[in-house]
């Protein structure tokens, strides 16, 4: 990670330090106060020592940790800080591929968390979706190449005309999903990345499970092509599946993918209240997830805001001036109450996410089980 615009004021005087956080669109004024500064460093170590609790530490040649977050409009919120694209990029940063999705077409903030990651992390990103329903969202994946490639395979899911029924509710989903391979070691694999129809709606449902019939359809005969990438394929992302979605989840799980066991019914958005967010794999015997002592893979959800931006008066208050400064009509917040209202329902939200990063931990090493396999065929 890349620090620098941390330092304190009279570490930079001069200009021999590289600044990311400066706002282009006035003189590149520096984005961050002495106060910023302050609050930035003592959160994030407060993050990152959350991080090194929750999610697994990277070994060398064994493992491979895999995530997937909505990320809340990147790129059309203007009102997010330096300070949380700081978190933004420390969260990103305990992973080796992050799938992220709402993408917007404005990618000043997403370069901004790339240099903040080093010049070691790549990433690929598609165009964004034309028309209205599209939103203006692209799909990316950010990546320690350090730790794993890009394979060279890259693509877009369209939707065949063949494949669409007789009076169609949708001919192409609303986002087009994206397709990529990666290597790691002689693991080889491809992610499906995607963000389907939102809502709870009768009409919603209907629209979201022919999302993921099409989808399916397409990836079917993907499945069957020799190389390994396609034999090894992960659909994840933003799913908008309820609890009751679950006819949706059958069409998937019916073409042998299985959803991971270390996410199965774990709440994925701000609210924990719904588990939007999913990861499911179809894939070989030789690739394997991670598994605790219980057998149960290892994966979850990383709940930042236990560590960042929490729901205490103090953290609260710190914000008062940006809250202030943000929201439409600023008079409304009268007391305390109103602003820890806005603060959790909003504020907090559009400067990260109204989602939470989910996660699982891919075995990168399986020689045993080769060798064992082998050895049962002879």
């Amino acid at each position: 990670m890349w620090y620098n615009d941390l330092r304190p004021d009279n570490e930079l005087k001069t200009d021999r330090y590289a600044l990311i956080m400066l706002d282009e669109e006035n003189n590149y004024k520096r984005m961050l106060t002495q106060a910023d500064k302050k609050r930035t460093l003592s959160n994030l170590l407060k993050l990152r020592a959350g991080l090194k609790e929750k999610i697994p530490p990277k070994t060398v040649d064994t493992n491979l940790l895999l995530c997937s977050w909505n990320i809340k409009n990147f790129g059309t919120l203007k009102d997010r800080t330096a300070e949380s694209l700081y978190y933004i990029a420390e969260i990103i940063n305990a992973f080796d591929i992050v799938a992220v999705q709402e993408v917007n077409t404005n990618l000043s903030d997403f370069k901004k968390v790339l240099r903040l990651l080093g010049s070691h992390w790549k990433h690929t990103l598609t165009d964004t979706t034309e028309g209205n329903a599209g939103n203006d969202e692209r799909f990316g994946f950010i990546y320690d190449s350090r730790r794993v490639t890009h394979s060279g395979l890259s693509g877009e899911i369209v939707i065949s005309p063949e494949l669409i029924q007789n009076n169609p509710i949708v001919s192409q989903l609303k986002r087009t999903p994206i397709f990529t391979g990666f290597e790691s070691g002689w693991r080889k694999f491809s992610i499906v990345s995607v963000h389907l129809h939102p809502g709870d709606g009768t009409n919603d449902k209907a629209i979201r499970k022919e999302e993921v019939r099409l989808l399916i359809e397409v990836l079917k005969k993907k499945l069957k092509v020799p190389e390994t990438e396609y034999r090894n394929m992960i659909i994840l992302g933003d799913t908008n599946l309820y609890e009751d979605d679950t006819d949706i989840v059958k069409i998937i799980t019916d073409t042998q993918f299985e959803e991971s066991n270390g996410l199965i019914g774990k709440f994925t958005n701000t609210s924990l209240n719904q588990i939007y967010d999913r990861i499911f794999l179809n894939v070989d015997d030789y690739f394997k997830i991670a598994t605790d002592e219980n057998g149960t893979e290892k994966g979850g959800v990383f709940n930042l805001f236990e560590y960042v931006y929490q729901n205490t008066p103090t953290e609260i208050a710190q914000y008062h001036h940006l809250m202030l400064e943000h929201k439409d009509d600023p008079s409304t917040l009268t007391s305390d109450a109103k602003f820890q209202s806005y603060f959790n329902a909003y504020w907090k939200r559009n400067q990260i996410s109204d989602h939470l990063p989910v996660w699982l931990e891919i075995q990168t090493e399986s020689s045993d089980e080769f060798l064992s396999i082998k050895l049962n065929k002879m």
